[in-house]
C-alpha cells in the first residue's frame, strides 16, 4: 500500500514539476530543515551548559569543570557504540568522502546522531565547535532528500551542497559565507544554474535563523577603526604568521588524531584523552568548551579576565605574562581539540580554528602596541580569525565572508582579505590540502575543482576492467595457442596459473605472429615460452588517477589488473578510460 503510495506521488512530481523547478523547491527546503536544525543543536548545547553551571560558584568552577568534558565524551562514546554504530567524527571528512566515493549518498541517521553526540560532547566542555556537525546533517538531510525523491548523482550531490550551505548559514547567520563555504570546502565545481539552488538554501537558512534567535549579530564589539594604509605591512607579517600557525594547526590536529587511531581500546582513549583535555582546562580554563566567550572577551577588551581562575591571574596585567599565557593556549587548544575528538567525543575543528585565529590575532596586535606601534587589537583579531580559517580550510572567500558577517565588521572587507590571502599563500606553500581534505587526498579519494582529477576520482576501477580476455595456461603448445587464437577477438592473452590464478605474464599476437603458421613449430613451443611480462602490473584497488599516471609512464594501452594476492582479475585499456571519462564528464558538466 506505501509503496504503491510513493511510487504514484513520484510519477505525479515527474508528470507535472519540471526538474528545475523542483530542485529550487527542493534547495528551500533543505534550507528550512538545516535553520531548524541548526537551531535545534545550539538551544540543547546551551541547555546543557546552564544546567550544569546552575550550581556551581566562581570559587568551584575550575575543580568541576574538571569533571564535565570527561562525562561528556563518556555519554557521547556510549552513544555512538551502541545507539549509532557508526563513525560520525570529522564531519566535512565525510560529507567530502560521499561526495567522492559514495555518489554523495550519506547515510539517514547523519540527519540526527551528530546533533545529539555533538550537544553532548560540547555542552559538558568539550574543547571543539559545533559547526562541522550540523553541516554534517544538514548534508544528511539533503542527500536524503534527494535520495527520497530518486534525484540523480548530480542533483544529489547538488542537494548535500545546499545543506552543507543552509547549515553554515542558519549557525552562523551568513548566507554568503554559506554559499561560499560549499564552493570552496566541499570543492564542488558548480556552475550559475546550480548556485542558485546553493543560494536558496543558504538564504532560507539565514532567514529562518533570524525568526527563532532575532537579528543580533553573533560577536558584539563596538570597537571599529577604519583601514590605514600604513598598516598594511603590520596585516601581511600577521597574514604569515597566520598561515604558520594554520600549518601547525593543520600538521598538529593530524599527527595527534593519529596517535588517538593507534589506540585500540575505547576506554583507553577515553582515559587518556579524558586525563589530557581535563589537563589542560585545570591549567587553561579559557580551552572549556567552544570558545566564543573567549572571543567575545577579546574584541571588547576584556583580555584580563581570560586569566580567572588560573596559576596566570595575579599577573594579568603584565604584558608579556597575559601574550604568554595566550601563546601557551593556541598551542594547547589542538591538544584540547584532538583530545576531545580522539577519546570519543564529536565535535568539528571551525570553532577551534576561529578560536585561534582570534588569540593569535590579539597577540600579535598587542605585541606590536608593547612596541609603541599603535594597532587596533580587536581588528587584528578578527582578521586572525579570518586568516586562521583560511589556512586551516584553505578558504580564503569563506574566511573573509564569514567573519565580515558574524560581526557586521563589513568595513573591515581590506583588513581581512590581506590577512586571509596572505594566510593562505604560506600555507599552500607547504601544505596542498586543507585539514579536511588531507586523509582524502593521500588515498586519492578527494573530488577537486581540477576537472580532469574530479572525473578521474568517480571513475572506478570495476567499471573499467575487462574480463573477456581468452587466458592462457603456461603449458600450452603453440599448437593449442592458434585454436584459441583463432576463437578470440582481442590481440593480448593473460597467462594465468591454473592453481593460484596468479599472473604470470602476457602473449602478445604480435609476438607469436611469424610463427603461428609453421605446424612443424606447433609442439616445440609452449606458451610459457613465448610470453613476456607485462609493462606493469595494477592493483584492483588503485585510485584511477594513479592508474593514468602508470599508463603515462610505461606508454602502454591495456595492462593487466590484479588483486592484493597477486590474482589475476581481468585487463584495463586506455581507450575503455577514455570513453567512461567522456562519458561521466559530459554528466556532470550538463547545466
Amino acid at each position: 500500500m506505501r509503496s504503491d503510495w510513493y511510487r504514484n506521488m513520484i510519477a505525479w512530481r515527474e508528470a507535472h514539476i519540471k526538474q528545475r523547478h523542483f530542485i529550487i523547491l527542493l534547495s528551500f527546503v533543505v534550507g528550512v530543515l538545516a535553520a531548524v536544525a541548526a537551531y535545534v543543536l545550539k538551544s540543547a548545547i546551551h541547555f546543557i551548559q546552564q544546567l550544569l553551571a546552575v550550581s556551581l560558584d566562581g570559587d568551584e568552577v575550575n575543580y568541576w569543570y574538571l569533571l564535565y568534558p570527561i562525562v561528556g565524551i563518556a555519554i557521547t562514546s556510549l552513544f555512538v557504540r551502541y545507539i549509532v554504530k557508526d563513525d560520525i567524527s570529522h564531519g566535512v571528512t565525510r560529507i567530502l568522502y560521499a561526495i567522492s566515493q559514495r555518489k554523495s549518498i550519506l547515510k539517514l541517521h547523519n540527519v540526527w546522531s551528530s546533533l545529539v553526540g555533538s550537544s553532548i560532547t560540547i555542552g559538558f566542555g568539550g574543547s571543539v565547535g559545533a559547526e562541522a556537525p550540523i553541516v554534517l546533517t544538514g548534508s544528511a538531510i539533503g542527500s536524503n532528500l534527494g535520495k527520497f525523491f530518486k534525484m540523480d548523482q548530480k542533483t544529489l550531490m547538488l542537494m548535500v551542497g545546499c545543506g552543507a550551505a543552509g547549515a553554515v548559514g542558519g549557525i552562523f547567520k551568513a548566507p554568503i559565507a554559506g554559499l561560499v563555504f560549499t564552493l570552496e570546502v566541499l570543492m564542488l565545481d558548480m556552475t550559475m544554474t546550480s548556485v542558485v539552488p546553493l543560494l536558496i538554501s543558504s538564504v532560507t537558512a539565514t532567514a529562518m535563523s533570524y525568526i527563532f534567535a532575532g537579528d543580533a549579530f553573533m560577536f558584539h564589539f563596538s570597537a571599529y577603526e577604519p583601514f590605514a594604509i600604513e598598516r598594511i605591512p603590520f596585516l601581511i607579517l600577521l597574514g604569515i604568521i597566520c598561515g604558520l600557525v594554520s600549518l601547525y594547526f593543520t600538521r598538529g590536529m593530524n599527527f595527534l588524531e593519529g596517535i588517538f587511531r593507534k589506540l585500540k581500546s575505547p576506554w583507553l582513549k577515553l582515559l587518556f584523552g579524558g586525563a589530557m583535555l581535563s589537563l589542560l582546562i585545570f591549567i587553561f580554563p579559557p580551552l572549556y568548551g567552544e570558545g566564543y566567550d573567549t572571543i567575545e572577551a577579546l574584541l571588547n577588551g576584556e583580555a584580563e579576565a581570560l586569566t580567572d581562575h588560573s596559576f596566570f591571574a595575579d599577573y594579568a596585567q603584565v604584558t608579556w605574562v597575559l601574550c604568554a599565557y595566550l601563546i601557551l593556549i593556541i598551542f594547547f587548544k589542538i591538544f584540547a581539540s584532538a583530545a576531545t575528538n580522539g577519546a570519543g567525543g564529536v565535535g568539528g575543528i571551525f570553532a577551534p580554528s576561529l578560536y585561534v585565529g582570534c588569540l593569535t590575532g590579539f597577540v600579535v596586535a598587542r605585541i606590536f602596541n608593547s612596541f609603541g606601534i599603535v594597532v587596533p587589537e580587536a581588528n587584528f583579531a578578527l582578521a586572525g580569525m579570518s586568516g586562521l580559517m583560511s589556512g586551516v580550510m584553505h578558504a580564503p572567500l569563506t574566511g573573509i565572508f564569514l567573519i565580515a558577517e558574524l560581526t557586521g565588521g563589513y568595513n573591515l572587507f581590506m583588513t581581512l582579505m590581506i590577512v586571509s590571502v596572505v594566510s593562505y599563500i604560506t600555507i599552500m606553500l607547504f601544505e596542498p590540502h586543507s585539514l579536511y581534505a588531507m586523509r582524502l587526498a593521500q588515498k586519492g579519494e578527494l573530488l577537486t575543482h581540477h576537472k580532469d582529477r574530479a572525473v578521474l576520482t568517480l571513475l572506478k576501477m570495476e567499471n573499467v576492467i575487462e574480463t573477456d580476455l581468452s587466458e592462457l595456461n603456461p603449458d600450452m603448445t603453440l599448437g593449442e595457442l592458434v585454436k584459441v587464437i583463432s576463437k578470440s577477438k582481442r590481440n593480448i592473452f593473460p597467462v594465468v596459473d591454473p592453481n593460484t590464478r596468479e599472473l604470470l605474464g602476457v602473449l602478445l599476437l604480435d609476438e607469436v605472429r611469424n610463427i603461428m603458421f609453421r605446424p612443424e613449430l606447433y609442439d616445440r613451443f609452449t606458451v610459457g615460452q613465448l610470453m613476456i611480462s607485462p609493462p606493469a602490473v595494477i592493483n584492483q584497488h588503485l585510485p584511477m588517477e594513479k592508474v593514468m599516471q602508470v599508463f603515462e609512464d610505461t606508454g602502454a594501452w591495456n595492462l593487466p589488473v590484479v588483486d592484493d594476492e597477486k590474482r589475476y582479475v581481468g585487463y584495463v585499456s586506455k581507450s575503455k578510460i577514455f570513453n567512461s571519462y567522456r562519458h561521466v564528464l559530459v554528466h556532470f558538466s550538463e547545466d
